[in-house]
């Protein structure tokens, strides 16, 4: 059955998510406010990074099945997918759903099929979406079938795993879930399981929460041992040669648009009962504090001190620095009178960003490993030596070869370990 689908949002969800529907059989509208993305959308090309989007985008465009719009049009389905980040006092931000579903309005009809998959408070699709959509005069429910279906993916696997990985499906009612669960099939071949709104609403948010407390774990151990003069790292490895544990891995923070922002989306619902997952989430957002203590210490006896940081995205391997806690390492040190530098092969526009690690690394008291990118597993070391004012590198991932760093000069320190 061919559908017309307008996505709401052209993200690193709401584009793939368009794409996979496409490569599919659907006729699919995208609809983003960023006119930039909109005309390289209809060029066939992207703006963001992903492993085998832009052939398959340009494939679909092509084709005539995928179109991009500043607008929404009639359609069968409409799928919201856009951003919801933290506020400053740590609460959703929900303007972008709100103004998503009121944008879709005036193009509803009945037996529409309205999804909210952007991540969200427990409550959003009942009590914010709901009424919004229900000001078109249709009944919810009834005439609109309304629900909600998270995404369950990872950057860089994001196709594979829109196709493959299991969903849930939250409907309004049971009628919407299963007419939802239909949209789906078309391209998830994992399980669909169907439940109630607010069931997948906190599914999702624990799903990260879960992630984020056990890195905090790992960050709490790594203070610990930091304090009783033990290597963190090494304990986390024995530890998991036990058939039963899985500590995680610790580092200067947690960052991207999952992790750092969804646990806060619990602790504002219920902020008496969520102890745990808001001490984890402040331990977690406390660890590029403690990477500029650690800088601090290193070149307590520097004058006009100057570093080189080496990735700024959130996680390895991708071009996203939302909520990245390098970036906030970053506005410390500068408050601080440091110089920073830094190299990303993955980030086009920051202006600190140097074109290459050799020029970033020029008059450098300290090089810091900020992100564990496959590019900087074997480093220049000896040229970057040469250009730099200092020799000590902090690793701040526990990935950068300690025998090489000394054979070619340098002090190497790892985070965490004295």
């Amino acid at each position: 059955m061919t559908r017309k689908i307008c996505i709401i949002g052209l993200g690193y969800i709401g584009l793939p998510t368009a794409t996979m529907f496409s490569l599919h059989g659907n006729n699919v509208i995208g609809v983003d406010i960023n006119q930039k993305l909109i005309d390289n959308l209809n060029n066939g090309r992207i703006i963001i990074e992903e492993p085998n989007l832009e052939s398959l985008v340009n494939n679909v465009v092509n084709q005539g099945r995928l179109v991009g719009s500043t607008t929404p049009e009639e359609s069968d389905v409409f799928i919201i997918a856009v951003p919801t980040p933290i506020k400053e006092d740590k609460s959703a931000e929900m303007k972008y759903v709100i103004s998503a579903a009121k944008s879709i309005v005036k193009y509803l009809k009945k037996d529409n099929i309205v999804v909210l998959e952007s991540t969200s408070p427990v409550g959003t699709t009942e009590e914010i979406v709901k009424p919004i959509i229900e000001e078109s005069g249709l009944q919810v429910g009834n005439d609109i079938l309304l629900g909600y279906s998270p995404e369950r993916v990872i950057p860089g696997k994001v196709i594979h795993e829109l196709k493959n990985n299991d969903r849930v499906i939250g409907g309004i009612n049971e009628k919407s879930a299963k007419e939802i669960e239909k949209v789906y099939k078309t391209i998830v071949d994992g399980n669909i399981y169907l439940t109630d709104c607010k069931t997948a609403e906190i599914c999702k948010l624990m799903e990260n929460t879960y992630r984020d407390v056990n890195i905090a774990l790992s960050n709490e151990l790594l203070l610990i041992c930091d304090k009783l003069g033990i290597n963190a790292w090494e304990v986390i490895e024995y530890s998991n040669k036990h058939p039963r544990v899985n500590l995680h891995t610790p580092g200067p923070g947690v960052g991207g648009h999952c992790l750092a922002v969804d646990p806060w989306f619990i602790v504002e619902k219920e902020p008496e009962l969520s102890k745990i997952i808001k001490s984890s989430r402040e331990l977690n957002d406390f660890m590029p504090t403690y990477v500029y203590e650690s800088v601090e210490k290193i070149l307590k006896d520097k004058k006009d001190k100057s570093v080189t940081i080496l990735g700024i995205t959130y996680k390895a391997n991708i071009d996203d620095i939302r909520e990245s806690p390098i970036i906030k390492l970053i506005d410390l040190l500068i408050k601080n009178n440091y110089t920073v530098k830094v190299f990303d092969p993955f980030v086009k526009d920051f202006d600190l960003n140097k074109n290459d690690i050799i020029s970033a690394c020029q008059g450098s008291d300290l090089l810091i490993l900020g992100v564990n990118h496959d590019y900087f597993k074997h480093l220049p070391l000896e040229a970057i030596k040469k250009e730099m004012r200092g020799n000590i590198i902090l690793d701040t991932r526990n990935y950068l070869n300690e025998e090489e760093a000394k054979e070619a000069g340098f002090i190497y320190k790892l985070l965490g370990c004295k």
